[in-house]
């Protein structure tokens, strides 16, 4: 979380960064890490706590980075939609964000799906230990065999992550979609959570973005995730929000923490100013 400090009419140029942290997959499963950082985060909204960092509270702002990225947006559309949560926030920055779990075969899966940091494999392997799930539906949901045409459940969600339509054709290109007519139902059955929006925040209601506030979302090229961030900013412009989208043509997924020797590459300095630049220009 994000905020700055005000003083009368002059703003002081520095930000109180308070590292909302949450327990980890084994300890717990989803969706209890979505728990731990609403908690978290409604502690320190408190104005006796605001009030204790000299935080304006009219000037609050919740981020976070790949898988972070995904808890900042899940959290974003549930205050958006608790009329009691008093202050709002102001803005929202989702650095390359993990948005959904439906499509494993977006252009950015399928160009990346050997990149380095982040192969498609082990993204999913992600998922499949974020919600406690059997490593034997691994290799199904690489081919999208849990959202087959067969598997009801996820037909109303598909058009909401429909890529073809939400990417520019520069992004697009020569991939094609993977829809298998026929696929493995067992796997929505036992992981229901994989439809989720407070665990993929692009399958959400169009009722609950127009909600959201000032949106930016950092995407790489070499990225795995880049089409996810690609979309959201779609639907989010779609649905009337105002959406800074930076994306990165060198940029690979967790490239802003590689910012020191021996690892100081440029695209990570570039990437981090970007953010912090958007952050003092908005915030």
């Amino acid at each position: 979380m994000y905020t700055t400090q005000s003083q009368g009419w002059r703003t002081a140029f520095r930000a109180v960064v308070y590292p909302n942290t949450y327990r980890l997959v084994p300890k717990v499963y989803f969706p209890e890490q979505i728990h731990d950082i609403a908690r978290a985060t409604k502690y320190f909204l408190q104005p006796k706590v605001l009030q204790k960092y000299m935080v304006d509270p009219a000037r609050i702002g919740i981020s976070g980075d790949s898988a972070g990225g995904n808890l900042a947006a899940a959290l974003g559309q549930q205050f958006v939609q608790d009329a009691n949560l008093k202050p709002k926030i102001k803005l929202q920055a989702l650095i390359y964000p993990v948005l959904q779990a439906l499509d494993f075969n977006t252009p950015s899966y399928q160009q990346n799906s050997h990149t380095p940091i982040l192969p498609r494999y082990v993204m999913v392997k992600y998922w499949v230990d974020y919600f406690k799930g059997n490593y034997d539906f691994v290799q199904a949901m690489i081919v999208n065999n849990h959202t087959s045409l067969d598997v009801e459940e996820a037909a109303a969600l598909r058009a909401r992550l429909n890529w073809t339509s939400l990417l520019p054709a520069s992004i697009t290109k020569h991939y094609k979609p993977v829809v298998p007519t026929t696929g493995n139902a067992r796997i929505i059955q036992e992981i229901p959570q994989l439809l989720d929006a407070r665990s993929a925040p692009l399958i959400a209601d169009q009722e609950v973005l127009q909600l959201l506030p000032k949106t930016y979302i950092l995407t790489c090229e070499h990225d795995v995730l880049r089409d996810d961030g690609l979309m959201y900013a779609k639907r989010l412009e779609s649905a009337g929000v105002d959406v800074t989208l930076d994306h990165f043509e060198d940029g690979f997924h967790g490239c802003m923490i590689f910012t020191s020797w021996p690892t100081d590459f440029s695209v990570g300095i570039r990437t981090r100013n970007s953010f912090i630049k958007w952050l003092d220009q908005n915030l």
